[in-house]
């Protein structure tokens, strides 16, 4: 990548990043509302979620669902009504180019999902939580492919519905996998074989992952990463090979 592309999408990615900080309903699902099931758990000892101190086993099911909301449902929301509205194919026809955009949009992403775990996590530090140290490390590495999977998934969806449908159906995966998806609940709290089916989905696998990674069970949290991976790979194929950059 030259320098004057890098630049281009440096530029990008700030504007990406800008523009989801000061969109007031991209602020209520990416921060508020993870904020308020952190403390809407830590108030309530149901439902139960298992072994251990519940509050560190409440945090990083919230830092989950909060990568999952700015990746996956904002950004399948913003990305479904720019296609419609042309914006996604004015840009790519700019210098900036289509692959610059897609990288711009990326950061902007991980940005923002840096800037939530900061603020989710101080929040959580201030109820009790005491992450172990050295699945640190590892729990950075689930936000960054957990990240890349949402954000893939979301394009996959946003480049083959109409924007209303990306709408509806970006908002109901948001509901589901909130409560029944392994984000909040981990996935051997669910029952029968929901549980044994949520832990092989990409919701569940970063769900579990994290909760392995920040209590100190880091061996438990490989499988869950390399599920979360190939379903991040997945969605990548399907996103480049479907996404129509036109309504």
């Amino acid at each position: 990548m030259s320098s004057t592309t890098a630049a281009r999408v440096r530029a990008q990615a700030g504007y990406e990043t800008r523009t989801l900080l000061s969109n007031g309903e991209q602020l209520l699902v990416s921060l508020v509302l993870p904020a308020l099931a952190l403390l809407a758990l830590v108030l309530t000892d149901v439902p139960d979620l298992g072994a251990g101190r519940r509050i560190d086993l409440i945090v990083p099911g919230v830092l989950a669902l909060a990568v999952v909301s700015t990746g996956f449902t904002g950004q399948a929301i913003a990305t479904g009504f720019d296609r419609r509205y042309g914006v996604l194919r004015f840009l790519g026809t700019t210098p900036l180019g289509r692959s610059g955009l897609l990288w711009g949009k990326a950061i902007g992403v991980l940005a923002v999902v840096g800037i939530q775990t900061v603020a989710l996590g101080a929040l959580g530090l201030a109820l009790g939580w005491r992450p172990s140290v050295g699945g640190l490390p590892v729990a950075l590495l689930f936000l960054v492919i957990g990240t890349w999977t949402w954000v893939a998934l979301a394009l996959l969806l946003a480049g083959s519905l109409r924007a209303e449908g990306v709408l509806a159906v970006a908002n109901l995966i948001w509901v589901l996998v909130a409560g029944l998806g392994g984000l909040l609940l981990p996935s051997d709290r669910l029952p029968g074989v929901l549980g044994s089916v949520v832990a092989w989905l990409p919701s569940g696998a970063l769900g579990d992952g994290l909760r392995h990674a920040l209590t100190g069970h880091v061996g438990d949290a490989l499988l869950p990463l390399l599920v979360l991976a190939a379903w991040g790979a997945l969605a990548s194929v399907l996103a480049l090979g479907t996404f129509d950059w036109s309504d």
